[in-house]
């Protein structure tokens, strides 16, 4: 299991140092970068390659966002966000799935489940930001604006 904790940065003008996001991503180039992004604006990331440790991290260190894949090498994503979101300490964590799958009904799906946003990979850097703010925002309004 891949885990990466984050070495704190100056504050950012705003404050997000405190922010927490779990990365649940198998591909460990995708999730390095997407961590030292993160870890640069001043939040805590901590990363994992596997959804079975993924859920016990949520539940451990109950993060502020998690960014999640949906093919995972033990469980799939929707599994996971489910688990997460029938579970009364992490059922308002807000989940953004980032996969590579398509289809038809693929964000219906997802948000069945209990996602926030859905990203298809590959991604726009920026417009991922953009949406981990709302995710935020929308939690507790104290995104990165």
């Amino acid at each position: 299991m891949l885990e990466h904790t984050s070495v704190q940065f100056a504050p950012e003008p705003c404050d997000v140092r405190a922010r927490s996001i779990l990365i649940i991503e198998d591909d460990h180039d995708l999730s390095d970068v997407l961590s030292v992004r993160l870890d640069r604006l001043g939040f805590n990331t901590l990363s994992t390659d596997s959804g079975l440790s993924g859920m016990t991290l949520v539940r451990k260190i109950l993060p502020h966002l998690v960014i999640l894949d949906l093919c995972l090498p033990d469980i799939d994503g929707f599994t996971v966000c489910q688990e997460l979101g029938d579970a009364s300490e992490t059922c308002a964590i807000p989940v953004i799935i980032l996969s590579g799958m398509d289809g038809p009904d693929l964000v219906r799906r997802c948000r069945a489940v209990g996602c926030r946003y859905y990203v298809r990979k590959p991604y726009d850097p920026n417009a991922l930001l953009v949406l981990i703010d709302r995710a935020l925002n929308e939690t507790d309004g104290h995104g990165l604006a």
